[in-house]
């Protein structure tokens, strides 16, 4: 017999909102400039330092290096020493960095790669090859490439330079690219941590999003939903304090495979089908599925709250 209940509607609450502000370091030779990059950065989003002094660069640096998200810095005769300082102090972050001149060369517009034990390439970066470099002229699209360089770093590859004078060298040394892999870990992290959803967002591949996947693993992940979302109907007004886990497992899932809300209405669909069956078959009557409406509902509201918190703003 199938066993649905007819109990009251018990309200299951979203996941608590998470601290999403991100902390940057601006450090430009013009101190007016910066001032005004602040100011285009939208206070309920990000907590902005303006920094005006390599002395002081290096005091905030070593005394917040572990609460910063993202550098931005200047194109200038001091940028590799102070890359060099960074490595030197264990410090990995994301960074922009703005060129003054008023194009990018083509290199620094490439994504990050993940280049060969033989291939150095000096000429495509200067801090770590998941920088993003901006021309003077875009400094007002600010937000979108702070955005961009977070993406960048946390798909950072191990295996990739982050020195491009002594490379070839230190790749060869089993330390560094373990000092390199536990910062990644750490700030990763941290970076999720204190991103909260957006952190998750953008770890999301594209690869194993739904429309791209083989027609026997789409099958395959469709018959899991149908087999996860079945357990919450079936527990949706019963006393579990599961309940709550198991929703949020489904949504993660529905999530990081980028399914559309339509393919959740239609699992949701055929179960009922499936149910009304059932009951008539029973001779009960089928008025108590139009509760697990509400299922539903809970389940989408879930699903567009985590694309709420995650997607990154446009300005």
């Amino acid at each position: 017999m199938l066993r649905i209940h007819a109990q009251p509607f018990h309200c299951h609450p979203s996941p608590k909102p998470l601290h999403s502000h991100l902390s940057i370091c601006i450090f430009l030779e013009s101190e007016p400039l910066a001032q005004a990059l602040k100011q285009g950065l939208r206070d309920d989003r990000y907590a902005v330092t303006v920094l005006d002094s390599d002395e002081a660069f290096f005091i905030y640096i070593e005394q917040e290096k572990s609460q910063l998200d993202c550098l931005v810095l200047q194109d200038s005769p001091k940028l590799p020493p102070i890359a060099n300082w960074l490595h030197g102090q264990a410090v990995l972050l994301p960074a922009v960095i703005i060129s003054t001149e008023t194009t990018i060369p083509e290199d620094h517009s490439k994504p990050p790669q993940k280049f060969p034990v033989a291939h150095a390439l000096s000429s495509v970066f200067t801090y770590h090859t998941a920088e993003v470099w901006i021309a003077a002229s875009e400094m007002e699209q600010l937000s979108v490439y702070i955005e961009r360089s977070i993406k960048q770093f946390l798909n950072l590859s191990p295996t990739c330079q982050v020195h491009a004078s002594t490379f070839i060298h230190d790749l060869a040394d089993d330390s560094t690219q373990n000092f390199l892999t536990s910062q990644q870990q750490r700030l990763t992290d941290k970076l999720k941590e204190r991103l909260g959803y957006l952190g998750v967002y953008y770890k999301r591949n594209p690869q194993n999003f739904f429309r791209h996947l083989p027609p026997l693993e789409k099958q395959e992940l469709l018959d899991q939903l149908r087999a996860d979302y079945r357990t919450i109907v079936l527990r949706y007004f019963a006393a579990d304090s599961s309940l709550n886990q198991l929703i949020d497992d489904f949504v993660n899932t529905v999530f990081f495979a980028d399914i559309p809300v339509s393919q959740v209405v239609e699992i949701h669909m055929d179960l009922m089908d499936e149910f009304s069956k059932q009951l008539k078959l029973e001779g009960r009557s089928e008025d108590i599925l139009l509760d697990y409406r509400l299922t539903l509902i809970d389940t989408i509201a879930h699903l567009c709250e985590m694309y709420r918190r995650s997607i990154p703003r446009e300005s």
